[in-house]
């Protein structure tokens, strides 16, 4: 059998998904006031970048992936218009009905799949922009859900990547202590769950760092690779053009 990591511990491959899934399973509820706390609301300001990045226009198609609580599917929602479509996937269903509860509240109506980003169920060369936010780290087989996100994209598609990634060395102590001492208390008191935020700062460390993941993104057929750093690198959106 083929081995993987869960955040620190080394699990089967097969195992893997179901993990991550009891770890969001745990969390949906409360994922989105656990963003701001964490991030100090920072995420929002990441997340807007992401949107004036992603640069859409009036009609464009758009797959937002592992889109969970919408935030991103809403944001784009209102760039592509009435002629436009923005589909919202998750692998997770308890995080995709959080997210499709809170976009019908706001009264937008939007093709809401669940869907394993290494398996899509998408046609060949079918939307202008992939985006996936803070959902590559979870994903077993990164290199095959990247080739995917690529096979759906028209030629010159963009894909954003928005993820945690590798703080600036002097910050890195710091970071450390806050996301292994901090981050559990505040999942703990909030959710009601240490362990599923001890694994969230466990996931970070094992997820390839910015120059890593440009080298597997350009791997996986994408002609352009950029990132920008945020917050010192503790987010990092990478760019990818399909040539």
């Amino acid at each position: 059998m083929s081995s993987t990591h869960f955040g620190f511990e080394t699990v089967d491959e097969n195992d893997k998904a179901r993990r991550v899934r009891g770890v969001f399973d745990s969390v949906a509820s409360k994922y989105d006031i656990m963003n701001d706390l964490m991030s100090g609301g920072l995420h929002r300001a990441w997340k807007a970048y992401t949107v004036m990045v992603a640069n859409l226009k009036e009609g464009d198609q758009v797959l937002d992936i592992a889109g969970g609580t919408g935030d991103l599917s809403l944001a784009f929602a209102k760039k592509v218009g009435t002629t436009g479509r923005v589909v919202h996937t998750d692998i997770n269903e308890a995080m995709l009905r959080v997210g499709r509860d809170r976009l019908n509240d706001k009264g937008i109506l939007l093709p809401t799949v669940v869907c394993d980003a290494e398996k899509l169920p998408f046609p060949d060369q079918h939307f202008n922009l992939v985006s996936v936010a803070f959902g590559l780290r979870n994903m077993t087989h990164k290199d095959a859900a990247l080739k995917e996100m690529c096979r759906v994209l028209k030629p010159g598609g963009k894909l954003l990547v928005l993820e945690f990634s590798k703080v600036a060395k002097p910050l890195e102590k710091a970071y450390d202590w806050y996301s292994f001492n901090i981050l559990p208390r505040i999942g703990s008191l909030v959710a009601g769950d240490a362990d599923s935020y001890r694994y969230l700062a466990e996931s970070i460390r094992m997820h390839p760092g910015q120059q890593e993941l440009k080298a597997l993104m350009q791997q996986a057929g994408f002609g352009h690779v950029d990132y920008h750093n945020m917050t010192a690198g503790v987010v990092a959106l990478h760019v990818g053009i399909k040539c």
